[in-house]
């Protein structure tokens, strides 16, 4: 008994010397179970790194001054599951509900029924179980993994991402992305667009903005490449992913794209991702160099916490102690995606081994895994390209790959 009375006793110690210390030096600071924050209006929430800051209510300080006292505990998530049916105004009360704890909501359509997210402060945990007795609602369960939005606890089906009237991404179709690096001139992209798309292409790929490793290095034609992609586009039907590089010229990228790319290097620069998030269009977000699989679903959380929901991961090669590849392309984190988030996953071998030569084994590997599709580099001349030349495949080259790739997926029972 004494044993567990101990660090009770400790911990209020320690939380009553944080306290009259804090509002000694800080008067505008009030504390309670947890840690400390700074004033915010009442109903306002604060994220740090794996905490969440609200405040609990306001009380007259001294002077008749407001003085809110802030816990401070771990993210908490729950989900409330509508039955199947459940009409627009059962959802809509759901949602005034959620609002009124102080909770922020989002919506995610299922194929039969609608979940609804509540992410917000532990202690409305309770006050959120109540809602399992409203009208339309099946159950109301907790999200325990610290990506919320993205986790196979909020919505138990795969999600597809449609991204034009012909393509969906999460499918029975395989997708497959394929273009050059960067657009050089309007011959070169035209003559790409139109080889993959003959080889069975979905969408064209092609860098309008370069973020490089070099200063030096060819940095892409901006929004004269956005134009001639668009163009490209509407001589062969292709819609195109491209690259936003910075939250300065989202909205410009967003303008002409249809898929918005964040690199391996943007991949936790959370301003560019919460821009993305607002835009509102399809995101490939491609894993960093040095990412783990839950660094890869938290920036997906920051996209979809901002309201997107159409977010497409991509495994394209971590950094090792290898030197024969570029990157070591990880192919594990396939199934081990697959049974944490059910966004969809692709692959891109073209920067996951670095070199030509084993593009195709590594993109058949990658649908043998269970990928949803392949992000593949293509150039009509790849011994003089601006970029990425050595990881390039040729037009015919990349058509005899797409054309054995069709065995793989039909082993899978899928499509191409």
């Amino acid at each position: 008994m004494e044993h567990e009375f101990k660090p009770l006793l400790y911990r209020f110690q320690l939380l009553l010397l944080v306290r009259l210390l804090f509002q000694a030096v800080c008067p505008g600071i009030g504390v309670s179970e947890g840690a400390i924050t700074r004033n915010h209006k009442p109903g306002q929430t604060k994220v740090s790194p794996g905490f969440l800051l609200s405040v609990s209510s306001v009380q007259p300080g001294p002077g008749g001054n407001f003085r809110p006292w802030l816990f401070v505990g771990k993210d908490q998530g729950m989900i409330i599951v509508m039955k199947s049916g459940a009409s627009q105004k059962d959802k809509d009360v759901v949602l005034k509900c959620i609002k009124e704890l102080g909770y922020t909501s989002h919506v995610i359509h299922g194929k039969t029924r609608d979940v609804i997210g509540a992410i917000g402060d532990e202690r409305g945990k309770l006050a959120l179980q109540a809602l399992e007795s409203l009208h339309g609602v099946e159950n109301v369960v907790s999200i325990l993994q610290p990506y919320k939005l993205a986790s196979l606890e909020v919505k138990k089906e795969s999600s597809v991402v449609r991204i034009s009237d012909d393509v969906v991404i999460g499918g029975p179709q395989i997708v497959v992305m394929a273009g050059p690096c960067s657009v050089e001139n309007e011959e070169q992209i035209i003559e790409s667009a139109i080889a993959v798309k003959k080889a069975g292409a979905h969408i064209l790929r092609g860098g309008a903005f370069k973020p490089r490793t070099s200063p030096y290095s060819f940095q892409g034609l901006e929004e004269e490449g956005l134009k001639l992609l668009a163009k490209a586009r509407d001589l062969t039907g292709l819609p195109f992913v491209t690259e936003v590089i910075d939250p300065e010229t989202a909205d410009m990228v967003a303008a002409y794209s249809d898929i918005l790319q964040i690199g391996a290097r943007n991949s936790q620069n959370f301003a560019l991702l919460k821009k993305v998030g607002q835009i509102g269009k399809p995101v490939l977000l491609k894993r960093g160099m040095a990412m783990t699989i839950q660094e890869l679903l938290m920036s997906a959380e920051y996209i979809m916490s901002e309201g997107n929901q159409s977010v497409i991961l991509c495994e394209r090669g971590i950094r090792t102690f290898e030197t024969a590849t570029r990157n070591t392309l990880d192919l594990s984190a396939i199934p081990v995606l697959k049974g944490k988030t059910h966004l969809p996953v692709v692959v891109d071998p073209s920067h996951g081994t670095g070199n030509h030569h084993y593009v195709a084994p590594m993109s058949y590997a990658a649908v043998a895994a269970g990928a949803d599709g392949l992000i593949v580099e293509v150039h009509p001349d790849p011994e003089h390209a601006a970029s990425d030349g050595a990881q390039s495949l040729k037009p015919a080259k990349f058509e005899a790959m797409m054309q054995k790739l069709r065995l793989f997926a039909e082993v899978d029972g899928r499509t191409l």
